[in-house]
């Protein structure tokens, strides 16, 4: 009888349907990693897009701020300011025990006031940065941007341009100069309190960076970091100390 004809082609059927399943399973699977391919591309293009823009954001900002500043008011006579900036180095010096150089603190205090800014914010900073050491040579923890040098704790995707706002040059060497570091972290206070108008965030993006500001905002509501309102909070403290004297 004719059944037995039959049974030779049934594995050859399912050789031909497994075969046909596999062949389409592999074209789901490259359909797939296709997708995800440009997926990829695309989010990287994005990613570079608003890289870009924070680049020239950043350079339009910077470009302002040069302009703005070029010309400073001009200072007092020493012979006026003199006294007070002595006043106030002093109580630099003794606040921190010691650590902060007599020699610093007078620097830190006539460039300030060059630049219009209290020198207790920058002290204060100081202070946060390296733990109230005032290390020179500090270098801080390894991050996902790297590490920040010297006693202003600057990066080194940060302290180029910022030397070139302050007209100075740049080496990684002297990013543990504590005049140099004093300088370009009074320069950068400078051009972020220009940027935004206010200390909250002016003291936030130099301890989160611009982008870290952004996201802080976003997510808080305001500018209001633990690093901003312990300097703030401690400057002010400093000025009923200096006042009082």
């Amino acid at each position: 009888m004719g059944f037995g004809n039959n049974t030779g082609s049934k594995p050859l059927a399912i050789l031909i349907f497994c075969a046909l399943l596999l062949f389409i399973m592999n074209g789901y699977a490259d359909g797939n990693q296709e997708m995800d391919a440009i997926a990829q591309e695309k989010n990287e293009i994005k990613q570079e897009i608003t890289q870009l823009k924070q680049e020239n954001k950043q350079l339009r900002s910077q470009n302002e701020y040069l302009q703005t500043e070029e010309v400073k008011t001009k200072e007092k006579s020493g012979y006026l300011t003199w006294p007070k900036i002595e006043q106030i180095a002093d109580t630099f010096v003794e606040e921190s025990n010691g650590n902060f150089k007599k020699s610093w603190a007078l620097y830190l205090v006539k460039e300030s006031q060059k630049f219009e800014i209290d020198p207790k914010v920058v002290y204060e900073l100081l202070k946060v940065e390296t733990g109230g050491t005032f290390d020179t040579e500090l270098v801080g923890p390894e991050t996902k941007y790297g590490r920040a040098y010297g006693m202003g704790q600057f990066m080194k995707n940060t302290a180029p341009w910022v030397a070139e706002m302050a007209g100075l040059p740049y080496s990684e060497e002297l990013l543990f100069d504590p005049y140099y570091s004093m300088q370009l972290s009074i320069v950068y206070l400078d051009y972020l309190h220009h940027e935004y108008g206010n200390w909250e965030e002016a003291l936030t993006a130099y301890h989160r960076g611009m982008g870290g500001l952004e996201q802080y905002v976003q997510e808080n509501g305001d500018a209001k970091s633990w690093y901003a309102v312990e300097i703030l909070s401690k400057a002010k403290t400093q000025q009923a100390v200096v006042s009082a004297d």
